[in-house]
């Protein structure tokens, strides 16, 4: 057995251990049910633990994480999350989170080929495309790469608002807003980037369904 694995087992043993002194029933409390105030939609980068940085406890944030946090139209693992969270959950809130440092933006910012993976990069190439001459006026490497990232997170905060599954929810008066953030990997702060929808009546008429 690997020293690693064996100390992520010893760590889990510990944590159970610490849980229990706080709070006997804590965990006879969690298997009853969860009722998350929040989605969290982010990057699979092992550096952005979706719980630990808004100091979340377990049961408070049901999570999807995929490469570079994308909201795909046709991505079923994406939708089936988004619908239970929304229409079994009841969430109020959806962020979108990203972060610098992207290695799947980045990649799109160039034409090496990975693997399989340069499907799903395909995806993040056409945010570039649609912001092009925005990205492309940007002289400095580092700066059009933090730009791209928070374009990304932008344009997918809008594609979750154009989802059926948001704007039936919308349509019941359900209360859900989505927010786009982007993480700091060297600072540990998140930046909300100010895109927030409320109701479908914000976006443009041709995305706007009606039930």
């Amino acid at each position: 057995m690997s020293d690693f694995y064996k100390k992520i087992l010893d760590n889990n043993k510990k944590w159970v251990e610490d849980k229990l002194k706080i709070n006997p029933n804590f965990f006879e409390g969690l298997s009853k049910g969860q009722n998350p105030p929040l989605l969290w939609i982010g990057c699979s980068d092992s550096r952005v633990p979706a719980n630990e940085i808004i100091g979340a406890a377990p049961g408070e944030v049901f999570v999807h994480r995929n490469i570079a946090n994308m909201v795909v139209h046709s991505d079923m693992n994406m939708l089936s999350v988004l619908d239970y969270a929304v229409n079994a959950l009841k969430v109020k809130h959806i962020i979108v989170c990203g972060h610098y440092g992207c290695g799947g933006v980045k990649a799109a910012m160039g034409n090496s080929s990975i693997g399989v993976i340069d499907n799903w990069i395909r995806h993040i190439k056409d945010v570039y495309r649609f912001h092009q001459n925005e990205l492309d006026a940007i002289q400095n490497e580092e700066d059009r790469f933090n730009k791209f990232v928070e374009l990304n997170v932008k344009e997918q905060v809008y594609d979750l608002a154009k989802t059926s599954i948001v704007q039936a929810a919308w349509r019941s008066g359900q209360e859900l807003t989505i927010h786009g953030w982007v993480y700091g990997l060297n600072s540990g702060y998140v930046t909300d980037l100010g895109v927030n929808f409320k109701s479908n009546d914000e976006l443009d008429e041709v995305y706007q369904l009606k039930f």
